[in-house]
């Protein structure tokens, strides 16, 4: 058997399998509501300011 047949039944194979697998069926797809940017940066923002407000900054330990 050369290795050209060999590949062959090979993918044959592969296709079979992949073929006995039923794709899903979706009655109805959900997709959730998007931010928009301006409400990803302010969310980004608020969590900036509030993230850490102990911080210090004069570095005296």
């Amino acid at each position: 058997m050369s290795e050209s047949d060999l590949l062959c039944r090979m993918f044959q194979a592969w296709r079979e399998d992949i073929d006995s697998v039923p794709f899903p069926q979706f009655r109805e797809l959900l997709i959730p509501p998007q931010k928009t940017r301006a409400e990803v940066d302010l969310a980004r923002r608020s969590t900036a300011r509030t993230a850490n407000p102990a911080r210090r900054t004069d570095r005296g330990w």
